[in-house]
């Protein structure tokens, strides 16, 4: 085998696991009983492929709980940088919630996996995020001071806890709305009032 075969080998490799954690996302948010075959054939891979990559289910669920928290962490940071400090927490709030739809099916085969999150290499990472955006809205004067990111997050985890329905959406924005509201300095002006 040449060295450039085995390039081409294993950017294909990657190519398949990165387009199976993606669709493997989506169906799984859609619904937790979403089959490894089904995922292999939406992901244009053959059950062999997609077993390579993830020996077991919770393998591929761990790996995709892993892959998708990473990029909400990732995305605080970029809205801090890009958004003023109220919108770049909603903002992230929003995708939090997108992730809880995820995490809502698998809590037990992530809570058995991280030992109860004791041992979940998540945890300080996501926590330093919530800070970014805290201490952003704190130093606008949007926030409270003093805020505690692990405060937020227990907050937050009520996100993972909505069953999946046609209100689920909406339930996720009301208690978005009174999460934020509690942080905020001062209350938000009603609505239809001048801002």
């Amino acid at each position: 085998m040449t060295a450039s075969s085995s390039r081409a080998r294993r950017t294909d490799a990657l190519s398949n696991r990165a387009r199976i954690l993606a669709v493997a996302g989506d169906a799984f948010a859609a619904s937790s009983n979403t089959s490894m075959t089904t995922i292999a054939k939406q992901a244009g891979v053959g059950v062999g492929t997609l077993y390579r990559h993830f020996p077991t289910r919770e393998a591929l669920i761990v790996e995709l709980y892993h892959h998708e928290i990473q990029k909400v962490i990732d995305l605080a940071h970029t809205l801090a940088a890009e958004l003023p400090p109220l919108d770049a927490l909603r903002r992230w709030f929003e995708e939090v919630a997108h992730y809880g739809k995820l995490k809502y099916g698998f809590s037990e085969v992530i809570h058995a996996a991280t030992n109860g999150g004791l041992d979940d290499k998540n945890y300080e990472p996501f926590v330093r995020a919530i800070a970014v955006l805290l201490d952003a809205g704190a130093a606008s004067g949007d926030l409270k001071r003093d805020l505690d990111a692990e405060d937020v997050l227990l907050q937050l985890s009520v996100l993972w806890r909505i069953p999946p329905g046609e209100d689920a959406a909406t339930r996720a924005t009301r208690l978005l709305n009174l999460i934020l509201d509690g942080l905020r300095a001062r209350p938000a002006p009603p609505p239809g009032s001048p801002g």
